[in-house]
């Protein structure tokens, strides 16, 4: 069993992004009304920027995650709140995929293992939407980030009232860890 992380391809993984960020369960992304030509055109945009980033993460090569990611110190999210050297802000959907159950752990150490070996990675920033309780479950529960403040954000694209959650390098490492750890032990032996 193997978790990677890899670069979103806008064109060629247009199709999978779609189904995921249209859904229903994905609305605080913003995307449900997109066609997979605008999603691709979103994911371009990204990809020509210096300061954004996306990426999936699969598990033996199967994607079940979309992660994106930010510099604070030039991105308009950083004005929000009080930011600090080494942070960098990062926006997560995990997939709605049947090959995802009991695997969750798995695609979490893979993604925060990513994160924090970007260089000078310190803190790992997160906003989701504050009516986001899945994700704010996720978040403050089972990865242990910190409560920063709340805001009525409203950027360039979003307009949202923004839970701000810390993720320091270390409680992350130690997440990662700990995830890692539960899936070795919780998981079923492969028949062959």
């Amino acid at each position: 069993m193997t978790a990677t992380v890899r670069p979103v391809d806008p064109d060629g993984d247009a199709a999978l992004l779609t189904s995921w960020v249209t859904t229903e369960r994905a609305a605080f992304w913003g995307m449900t009304g997109l066609g997979e030509e605008e999603v691709a055109r979103i994911y371009r945009y990204i990809d020509d920027q210096e300061h954004l980033a996306a990426f999936l993460v699969l598990l033996d090569g199967h994607p079940l995650g979309l992660l994106q990611t930010y510099d604070p110190a030039v991105d308009e999210i950083g004005d929000w709140y009080p930011r600090q050297d080494g942070d960098v802000g990062m926006h997560l959907l995990l997939a709605d995929d049947p090959a995802r159950a009991g695997r969750t752990g798995e695609v979490l150490a893979a993604m925060l293992a990513f994160l924090t070996s970007l260089p000078g990675c310190r803190r790992l920033v997160l906003e989701p939407d504050a009516r986001n309780e899945a994700s704010l479950a996720l978040l403050l529960g089972r990865l242990g980030a910190r409560r920063g403040p709340l805001v009525d954000l409203r950027t360039s694209i979003s307009e949202k009232p923004a839970q701000f959650c810390y993720l320091d390098r270390e409680r992350a490492l130690a997440a990662v860890a700990e995830l890692r750890s539960v899936a070795r032990h919780t998981r079923e032996p492969v028949s062959e």
